[in-house]
């Protein structure tokens, strides 16, 4: 999925009510940076059958008016350069406020899709007041209710006109790798230190989208496509914005990888924005690779390594179930064993097991082992099958599945990937009623 739909305007006018409408969820990935009293929320929705991921740009809320609009000026920049469609979102209780001129200003200039939603237009008497906003110069508007969700349908309808379904089959069906990770952890390098490599093929292959770009990549008996990320694409004007700008440029090479070399810098270990974006590939079903980068920068004691990794998956709890890798791009340590893990990673991702050994295997343990009896009500499973899907996916079919737990969830995820060692590679999984 590549169509990044990004809702600006000022603070409070009802963003984040809207976001969670779309992504139909209370519970958002955020991206908390020091300084900012609001969370940035990521997450994905689908309108008439065409996925899309939403952002939430936040608002800020500093002392001074003019940091404040420096800020939010900022964010819409971001949105104008990384998303393919804008919502401008204002209130109708409030009126049109200087702010918004300067918004509509911006929006205006850079000539990309944009649509002025009008919001808090919860009965018919705003709708004549919703008029005002004419006067910002966007064409036409949307009068909607964040809350009860009136208009909400229409707008979509627009917006998803914008956007394209995602063909799987325009391109080669080898891995594709992308390389995330903070800025300055070493990305360019790495991707330098593969595809810097004499003996090997490179050549552009055209994307599935119109802004991603594939790098085919052969050597070590090893082929696959690199989604071109961060440090091969150009820097942005919006430079100090560092945070937000990587989470977004991120968003993009997950949503069109298969396993994500996920970079840390070994001296500032592991931060919340990577426990984040290791989130945003758990989310959109990706394979991880941790790639501790700059590793010979670091003092080594006997355990340094065990402790790094233990470290690391307590803060990722409870995806844990990943490879670690500790290299040295600039001296070419372990790169090529990054590589050999991910192409691991990619197969186990596409591991098929067939229902008849899942269910040899798994129902005794779980009949061993059943779900707690919850309301004197005892689960019982009868049987298990993997869905037709990209990613690892299982279906258990049971009578009673809204009485199974959470933690019994995790007990069954477990069994599974100790059998069948899905290493890097999140697995979902869902009880049905037979």
């Amino acid at each position: 999925m590549s169509n990044i739909l990004a809702i600006v305007g000022r603070p409070n006018v009802g963003k984040s009510t809207f976001f969670n409408r779309l992504t139909g969820e209370r519970e958002a990935i955020v991206d908390p940076t020091s300084g900012v009293t609001r969370d940035r929320n990521y997450g994905t929705s689908d309108w008439n059958g065409i996925p899309f991921s939403v952002i939430d740009t936040g608002g800020y809320v500093l002392e001074s008016g003019d940091v404040f609009e420096k800020e939010i000026q900022k964010q819409v920049e971001l949105a104008i350069e990384e998303a393919d469609v804008i919502l401008f979102m204002v209130d109708v209780t409030e009126g049109v406020t200087s702010m918004d001129e300067d918004v509509a200003d911006l929006l205006r200039r850079s000539g990309k899709t944009s649509y002025l939603v009008v919001n808090k237009v919860d009965h018919n008497m705003r709708l004549d007041i919703a008029a005002e906003f004419y006067s910002l110069g966007l064409g036409e508007l949307y009068s909607i209710s964040s809350m009860n969700g009136s208009g909400t349908g229409e707008l979509l309808d627009e917006v998803v006109k914008n956007f394209h379904k995602i063909e799987d089959e325009e391109i080669p069906d080898i891995p594709r790798l992308a390389v995330i990770g903070r800025p300055n952890v070493g990305k360019s390098s790495l991707i330098n230190a593969i595809l810097g490599q004499e003996r090997h093929i490179v050549t552009p292959v055209a994307g599935t989208t119109r802004d991603s770009i594939f790098t085919l990549y052969k050597g070590f008996e090893m082929e696959f496509l690199l989604v071109d990320t961060a440090g091969l694409r150009k820097k942005s004007k919006v430079s100090e914005n560092l945070e937000f700008y990587s989470v977004m440029r991120s968003i993009r090479a997950i949503e069109n990888s298969d396993v994500c070399l996920l970079m840390l810098d070994a001296k500032e270990g592991i931060e919340s924005q990577d426990v984040n974006i290791l989130h945003l590939c758990e989310r959109n079903h990706k394979g991880v690779v941790m790639v501790v980068n700059k590793w010979d920068l670091v003092e080594k004691e006997t355990n340094t390594h065990k402790d790094y990794e233990q470290l690391i998956r307590e803060k990722t709890a409870p995806f844990v179930d990943y490879p670690i890798i500790f290299t040295s791009v600039t001296k070419k340590q372990r790169v090529i064993k990054a590589l050999e893990l991910a192409r691991d990673v990619y197969e186990a991702r596409k591991k098929k097991i067939p229902t008849s050994k899942l269910n040899e295997t798994l129902l005794p343990i779980l009949s061993a082992s059943p779900p707690p009896v919850s309301k004197g009500k005892s689960v019982k499973v009868k049987y298990i099958t993997q869905l037709p899907m990209h990613y690892p996916a299982f279906v258990f079919f049971c009578n009673l599945p809204q009485y199974i737990k959470e933690s019994y969830k995790r007990f069954v995820e477990n069994k599974i990937r100790e059998i069948y060692d899905f290493h890097g590679v999140p697995i979902s999984i869902f009880f049905r009623k037979k």
